[in-house]
């Protein structure tokens, strides 16, 4: 027998369950080994395409004749041989980073490098920013119109962290120059999260605060708001995030 359709006060009501919470926690989950996933193939094409190929310049001045410096040619061909068995050692079992050396890990168990990070965090913090402003165009329609900033950030606090999150946020600061302070003692993502060290656990935590400050910068944007959105966590589960807006003043 089909269910009845929800009606619209369930779906303006931010309490009202339309999604699996367990099902939403398993996407956030996953969200961050795959834009790591992407983001180490797009990082290995980018080393693939700098080490030359059929289409490169110097494959090209090669065929047309141009003298070559043999030396040259020999260390760029040793460069490619180290470069294609590290691609090839990432698609297998990476070989383990000595403790003590201070290399972050991504989840894929080889090196972060900023190309890897700037990706990663690229592609989560899009994510969250349109579903972030899907969330403010969907629960703000039927409310009044906001007469300032920190309603905005209010409802951010109370509304939508609930539809997103199932609580509201802990605690909300601000320096009345567009500076907001906002503190998830128990967020979430982090509720099942634990690591064999603190150090590990932070390291590990950072990419799974890309998405939200994501959501939070495109519901802002959504309302009128521009606004830079940065996070961070010192202990678990904690999560704080910091939102500047463009009227900031120091």
């Amino acid at each position: 027998m089909a269910s009845a359709p929800p009606t619209a006060d369930a779906l303006s009501d931010p309490n009202n369950p339309l999604v699996n919470i367990s099902c939403f926690d398993l996407l956030l989950i996953e969200l961050v080994p795959l834009a790591e996933r992407m983001a180490r193939a797009f990082e290995a094409s980018l080393d693939g395409h700098s080490l030359g190929s059929p289409a490169s310049p110097t494959s090209k001045r090669g065929t047309s004749g141009a003298t070559s410096n043999p030396s040259t040619t020999t260390h760029s061909s040793s460069t490619a041989t180290g470069a294609n068995s590290a691609v090839g050692a990432g698609a297998g079992s990476p070989a383990p980073v000595p403790s003590g050396t201070g290399i972050v890990l991504a989840a894929d168990g080889l090196p972060s490098t900023t190309i890897f990070r700037d990706s990663v965090y690229v592609r989560l913090e899009r994510l969250g920013f349109r579903v972030g402003e899907g969330l403010s165009e969907r629960f703000s329609c039927d409310r009044p119109r906001f007469t300032d900033q920190l309603d905005v950030i209010k409802f951010l606090c109370k509304d939508l962290w609930t539809v997103v999150f199932k609580k509201q946020i802990d605690n909300l600061k601000t320096n009345h120059r567009g500076v907001f302070v906002l503190t998830d003692n128990k967020f979430r993502p982090f509720a099942r999260m634990s690591m064999t060290t603190h150090a590990d656990a932070v390291a590990r935590a950072q990419p799974h605060l890309y998405f939200p400050c994501g959501i939070i910068r495109g519901v802002l944007s959504s309302l009128g708001i521009k606004a830079t959105v940065q996070a961070e966590t010192a202990e678990l589960p904690s999560a704080t995030f910091q939102i500047k807006t463009a009227q900031a003043k120091p």
